[in-house]
């Protein structure tokens, strides 16, 4: 399957000052997979180093001369590893060996030429525990996410179709009623909703590829599931288990809203249960989205470290926990399906796509808790200096009250909605209170779009 970052894999291997790379990212994304069929391409020869297999390796790297350790490499492997830049080393599920990460900077000081990945799951928790000194400045980072739509496409063999997304133009929608052809238009929809059942874990989605068969999937998510829990065991010094599956097993039914403990457990102290939410975002198991007053840039300025909801890694768990079938999306607008949750959770995933790959992706959203005019707005983002407001919803545009409320304090001249239905480009005006008024121009998208934003907002003049 081909994947997006392939695209930053190939700028990093090409620059002159290219420093060893760490590729970040939750369990069966898909990291390993990536670099070994990438490095295969770019390189031919991949020295595939696996820490967490054999915790031994690490002591190849004692000392710190990246020489000697090239030379203990080759006499483990048994095979040449030049450092003119002919093969690749890959350092595998390093987070086993979290030392070995601050050895990285003498090979980007010594052996610049030798083209050095490290991949691992819980990475975050040797960063964030580590005791020795990082080499900052001398590693780079990829962050890797399970697959969006147009990956999924991709991988179904609907390239036609995703080069048509992202062909369509704000210009085109602002002077034609009918943007986008209804067919197209309805086949991608049809696609979609099998991408909010598959999701975009790599597992599920070569499963689906090959059998395109959404119950022959579900065994599939149930062994992901299962996978993650299984790695609970690995936080147990840190949180008991029970709280890490209660909070885990919570997201699902709380997306869509500020995320609540007492819904957790009310018996569990709100201070233990926020431990075990920090742990479950290090492991990017889940995702935050952060409640932000969005005044200014950037967005994250003013962030209520306390108000957030919480998205699951991946559309199709998120299905397969709430039970949702074909039968369940079909027929309605797919931003009311389980009350807008699993919009809201895909379009939440798929925006986090829209980060520069070497960036650690944050979401936000507005809210306003005065008792008696509470409004919330899904996601706010920034594009270039600019804060773009998005609602994901369904109906007429008298239906976004909140958004109303947000364009008529700060005057913002745009928004954005995610729905099912046709592209579409309106101007609102309306009266929010006395003496207030929001003007703006609303930009509609179907939710098939969310990854074309960061183009379809540079190209809106």
């Amino acid at each position: 399957m081909k994947r997006r970052l392939e695209a930053a894999l190939s700028t990093w291997s090409k620059h002159p000052g290219r420093k060893p790379l760490v590729l970040r990212g939750a369990r069966q994304v898909g990291k390993s997979w990536l670099v070994r069929e990438w490095g295969a391409r770019r390189y031919g020869p991949v020295i595939e180093l696996n820490l967490e297999r054999d915790p031994h390796l690490g002591s190849c790297f004692k000392g710190n001369d990246p020489r000697a350790t090239l030379r203990r490499l080759e006499a483990y492997t048994g095979r040449i590893i030049s450092p003119d830049g002919s093969a690749l080393l890959f350092l595998d599920e390093i987070q086993a060996s979290p030392e070995v990460l601050a050895k990285l900077r003498w090979f980007a000081e010594e052996l610049p030429r030798l083209p050095v990945i490290a991949a691992g799951s819980l990475l975050d928790f040797a960063l964030a525990d580590h005791s020795f000194s990082m080499p900052v400045g001398r590693i780079a980072y990829l962050h890797l996410e399970p697959l969006g739509f147009e990956e999924f496409l991709d991988a179904l063999g609907e390239q036609p179709l995703a080069r048509a997304l992202a062909e369509l133009e704000v210009k085109q929608v602002r002077r034609d009623p009918d943007p986008f052809p209804e067919a197209l238009h309805q086949k991608a929809v049809a696609l979609f909703r099998e991408y909010l059942l598959v999701g975009g874990m790599p597992a599920a989605v070569a499963q689906y590829r090959t059998a395109r068969s959404l119950p022959a999937i579900g065994q599939v998510h149930r062994d992901l599931l299962a996978t993650i829990r299984d790695d609970f065991a690995k936080y147990a010094d840190r949180v008991h288990h029970r709280r890490l599956t209660a909070v885990f097993d919570s997201v699902p039914q709380q997306l869509g809203g500020k995320f609540s403990f007492a819904r957790v457990d009310r018996s569990e102290r709100a201070a233990a249960l926020a431990r075990a939410v920090e742990l479950l975002c290090l492991a990017r198991v889940c995702h935050r989205v952060q409640a932000s007053p969005a005044v200014r840039v950037p967005v994250a300025a003013g962030a209520e470290a306390r108000s957030f909801k919480l998205l699951l890694l991946d559309v199709g768990l998120v299905s397969a926990a709430l039970g949702l079938t074909l039968e369940d999306l079909e027929g309605a607008d797919l931003t009311l399906a389980n009350q807008g949750a699993v919009a809201e959770q895909v379009v939440g995933q798929l925006l986090r796509l829209n980060f520069a790959a070497g960036q650690s992706a944050g979401l936000h959203y507005w809210r306003r808790a005065e008792r008696g005019s509470e409004a919330e707005v899904d996601y706010v983002v920034q594009h270039g200096a600019a804060l773009v407001p998005i609602e994901v919803k369904a109906g007429a545009t008298g239906s976004l009250k909140s958004l109303h409320v947000l364009m008529a304090e700060r005057k913002w001249a745009r928004a954005v909605r995610f729905n099912a239905d046709l592209p579409s480009l309106v101007e609102v005006r309306v009266k929010t209170r006395p003496g207030a008024a929001a003007n703006y121009e609303l930009l509609s998208l179907p939710l098939y779009l969310v990854e074309q934003l960061p183009r379809l907002l540079s190209s809106w003049r």
